[in-house]
């Protein structure tokens, strides 16, 4: 694993992809802070730049790095759930504009997955994960669907649980307001 995370580090402190395992399904990934290698993602997926991604944090601790205010509701939220959840938080900052949402909210996912926690750790950053799949196609459960065309535009495809046959699903998403509202996104 040492490897495949040394490795990862140097493409995307290069600005580039790398195509990962997570703590849901395979996923995309870049610099959450470079805009340059964030547009990529946006070209190789065919995607409208003003849909955002989720990014990916290794620890609860470091939201406020990245959030202006984190609301209460989201702290009870992160202590409580056993599952993957992917919160919207207003008021996104220190983030690649090309990231963040046209109303400066951000959705961030704390993953629990002993890969990316080691990876966004060494890395000192955050990192983007989005589906590996073009968009509005399916999204790939396991690595064996994933098409073709998106392996040959990534710069590393991490050489972790590509055998894994388990299906996984999305994470929840659940966007909060200031208020104290939410609403939940996905289930």
């Amino acid at each position: 694993m040492q490897q495949e995370i040394k490795k990862s580090i140097e493409v995307l402190q290069s600005g580039g992809m790398i195509l990962y395992p997570t703590d849901t399904i395979w996923g995309i990934g870049c610099d959450a802070t470079s805009e340059a290698a964030v547009t990529k993602i946006y070209h190789l997926k065919r995607r409208v730049e003003n849909k955002s991604m989720i990014i990916l944090l290794d620890s609860a601790d470091k939201l406020n790095d990245y959030v202006e205010d984190v609301p209460e509701l989201a702290w009870d939220l992160l202590k409580s759930v056993d599952t993957p959840l992917t919160i919207i938080y207003p008021k996104a900052r220190n983030l690649a504009s090309n990231v963040v949402a046209d109303d400066g909210s951000i959705a961030i996912r704390i993953v629990r997955h002993p890969f990316c926690t080691a990876l966004i750790a060494a890395f000192g950053k955050p990192i983007v994960s989005t589906s590996a799949n073009i968009s509005g196609s399916a999204p790939p459960r396991v690595f064996k669907e994933i098409s073709p065309v998106i392996i040959q535009y990534i710069d590393h495809v991490v050489r972790l649980q590509q055998d894994d046959v388990q299906y996984v699903k999305p994470s929840r998403i659940i966007k909060l307001n200031t208020n104290g509202e939410f609403r939940i996104i996905r289930k």
